[in-house]
């Protein structure tokens, strides 16, 4: 119980201290959910939770004090399960938010994030370009600043569908063979200002 109070002590002495200072760092974390239909990747969330676990790392550039601008550039790994077999998805992003200091470390943010698809694999299955490898998402989240630290968790989604199609042996496109690549997921960073 002391080990509790002091961690609470510690955390709350770092939120005092919270900046929210203009400036640049770097940002990294975890990715969870998929791409498609949010009633799938809910349904493979239950199913087995650790399936559709992704990773991001990158920069930001942060403008603005109470009412601020962050524009960032973010590699994303994304892993999601369709029909027992495992798509996976890179790709570059540049979430353009803006947020708004809530009260004390509390921020919340929202904005379009720009996405550019580097490569998607389907369990070893050839696929045919995606549609679209330019596409618009949308983030919103919360966030805490801790000093230097921050610490956040965003939803993000892809406005429109964004489909692959399966190529056979011949590398010829099969009929009706089509898996959406939008993404549909949530966020957790650590960011540290340089």
């Amino acid at each position: 119980m002391k080990n509790l109070f002091l961690g609470v002590l510690f955390l709350a002495a770092g939120a005092v201290s919270a900046q929210s200072d203009p400036g640049f760092g770097i940002k990294g974390g975890l990715n969870y959910g998929g791409t498609g239909d949010i009633s799938d990747s809910a349904s493979n969330a239950y199913d087995d939770p650790s399936s559709d676990i992704g990773y991001h790392v990158g920069v930001f550039a942060r403008t603005g004090e109470r009412l601020f601008f962050r524009p960032e550039l973010v590699y994303t790994k994304l892993n999601t399960t369709y029909e027992d077999s495992d798509f996976g998805m890179q790709k570059l992003d540049a979430p353009l938010l803006i947020g708004y200091e809530v009260i004390g470390p509390l921020n919340i943010f929202a904005g379009p994030s720009l996405q550019y698809i580097l490569d998607t694999d389907y369990d070893g299955l050839a696929l045919g370009d995606v549609k679209n490898d330019f596409t618009v998402g949308l983030n919103f989240g919360a966030g805490v600043a801790l000093g230097k630290l921050g610490i956040d968790l965003r939803y993000e989604r892809g406005f429109g569908d964004n489909e692959a199609e399966f190529l056979d042996s011949r590398g010829i496109i099969t009929n009706g063979s089509r898996i959406d690549t939008r993404p549909d997921q949530l966020i957790l960073s650590v960011s540290l200002n340089l």
